[in-house]
């Protein structure tokens, strides 16, 4: 059994089969995030070790399926970055906006949604 981890999770926005959550990590183990969403039914867009190849839900638009197709890497994103120096010790913070990729593929699922939820159950 590997090292104890802890990842806490917020759901920012739900799409039909797809959930946009932030993430924060207590620990930083290797490949934590994504060994965590997979043992959660969530694995993420994009991993082909923990969640298979991304299947668009049923009567996708073309734009839907382009664009989860043309997704060639996972669907995870550091927007905010915070360490301690270690010599230093002085909280040290990055920010980074989230790549047009992932904006993009955002906002298909986005639409997807609008265009579908009176077919979601979980409303």
């Amino acid at each position: 059994m590997g090292k104890p981890a802890v990842t806490h999770y917020r759901i920012m926005e739900h799409f039909r089969v797809h959930t946009r959550l932030r993430l924060r990590l207590e620990t930083g183990r290797t490949h934590q995030i994504r060994v965590h969403m997979a043992h959660i039914t969530h694995p993420l867009v994009g991993d082909p070790v923990y969640g298979g190849r991304p299947r668009p839900p049923k009567g996708a638009s073309e734009a839907f399926i382009s664009t989860l197709r043309k997704f060639d890497r996972q669907a995870l994103h550091a927007t905010m970055l915070r360490l301690y120096h270690p010599i230093s010790g002085i909280e040290m913070e990055w920010h980074a906006p989230i790549p047009q990729d992932m904006v993009e593929l955002i906002e298909v699922m986005r639409a997807d949604f609008e265009e579908h939820k009176d077919e979601v159950d979980w409303l």
